[in-house]
């Protein structure tokens, strides 16, 4: 590693959270100095084009992995306080419990979701945190669910545990506050990173606008891609595991919950399709911009694409969740539909997530594969980059079992 009074090439490649993160933290960096070193980030589509602009934003002192939450949670309330991120992103500390409610048969045609796409998890809970749910009476002011057909909630966390941001506007505004401070943002795709045995030299890229291909000598290399970094480094263990997700806007606001269902779906659900009984368990989010966001289990289907521009939406997935929610609440049944998008979330293939760290070449840097948990855990992640890159190792956390060397 070059000593911090060098000159630094320092490339980030992905706009990202993660990446906007640590351009944020690398250029707040008590020994970083616009006059000697320059920090670009190079973003294949848009900034928080991908999942850090389609996420729920959920926050919580529960997530995963435990060696990063603590940090990251508390730099989310810091980075909230200093740059008015109530206004600017949404932050604000929200309850998080558990549905189990019996839904309600359609009785409006509606399209349904196809037979036979397979689905998973998005493994948002740990065991650790499900054993945090307790049944208590249902909160009063969580009205916009239909009482007749709650069986039960489980409170899992409250304010000081569970928080929310509003992921585009969180990312879009880190990445303007990276650029106030010297980072420069450059939009194309990274095609190649020459390095040597020992260290890394240049990264080459071919510009959006002009179609030009360009290198651009480097002295550090940080690889924060999300889903696209195994197209970059093939040798790291992550897959793409694709999301969707629904915005809802009810006619009137609702209370602030983080809600995990389970749906009971009965036989008649919709008329229109011969449907079995089945249980669902979409995510639900209420927002402080009078939407509600919603999401449902993960797929496989579709192969990852070039770039987060690219990402094919399956609008009966999406169907899906609308109708699933709407068996629940007349808000969000009468609500008028936002927005119907899909993601690709990277997940480690090792187990856990994610790779935060050294490679085994000097100046390449990983930080990738945080699952669901990525605007949860991207200031942390952020911090952590800036201090490997300027000092040379990790100093504000312990976090030797996300070492990328471990796993490549």
């Amino acid at each position: 590693m070059s000593a911090p009074f060098d000159r630094r090439e320092i490339v980030i490649v992905g706009g990202g959270i993660i990446g906007c993160c640590s351009a944020y933290y690398l250029t707040r960096h008590p020994s970083y100095d616009p006059a000697r070193h320059k920090l670009t980030l190079i973003e294949a589509s848009e900034i928080a084009g991908g999942a850090s602009g389609k996420a729920g934003g959920m926050l919580a002192k529960w997530a995963y992995p435990s060696n990063i939450v603590g940090l990251s949670y508390k730099l989310h309330a810091e980075l909230a306080k200093e740059h008015d991120g109530v206004n600017r992103w949404g932050y604000r500390e929200v309850n998080c419990g558990q549905l189990v409610v019996r839904g309600r048969a359609l009785t409006e045609k509606s399209a349904g979701k196809a037979e036979g796409g397979k689905s998973e998890s998005l493994q948002k809970r740990s065991a650790a945190a499900t054993s945090k749910l307790k049944s208590t009476k249902t909160p009063q002011d969580l009205d916009w669910i239909e009482p007749e057909l709650l069986r039960a909630y489980e409170s899992m966390s409250g304010p000081g545990e569970t928080a929310q941001v509003h992921p585009y506007q969180f990312t879009t505004s880190i990445a303007k506050l990276a650029q106030e401070k010297g980072a420069n943002i450059i939009f194309g795709q990274v095609t190649d990173i020459a390095r040597t045995e020992s260290s890394v030299e240049s990264v080459t890229y071919t510009d959006k606008t002009s179609g030009e291909v360009q290198t651009i000598a480097t002295t550090d290399v940080l690889v924060a891609a999300g889903p696209w970094t195994k197209t970059i480094l093939p040798e790291v263990p992550i897959s793409a595991m694709r999301a969707h997700s629904v915005v809802i806007q009810p006619k009137q606001p609702v209370s602030a919950y983080c809600l995990f269902t389970n749906i009971d779906i009965p036989a008649n659900f919709n008329p229109e399709k011969k449907s079995r009984p089945t249980v669902a368990a979409p995510e639900i989010y209420a927002r402080p911009d009078a939407t509600v966001y919603a999401c449902g289990d993960g797929d496989r289907e579709v192969p990852l694409p070039k770039t987060s521009a690219d990402v094919e939406v399956d609008q009966e997935r999406c169907q899906e969740i609308i109708e699933q929610v709407g068996s629940i609440s007349d808000e969000l049944r009468d609500g008028e539909i936002r927005a119907r998008q899909a993601c690709y979330l990277p997940n480690c293939d090792s187990g856990g997530g994610p790779l935060v760290g050294l490679t085994g070449v000097d100046g390449l840097y990983l930080a990738a594969g945080h699952t669901c948990w990525g605007i949860q855990n991207a200031p942390g992640t952020g911090k952590l980059m800036s201090e490997f890159i300027f000092e040379g190792g990790a100093k504000s956390a312990k976090i030797g079992s996300l070492d990328p060397r471990d796993y490549m």
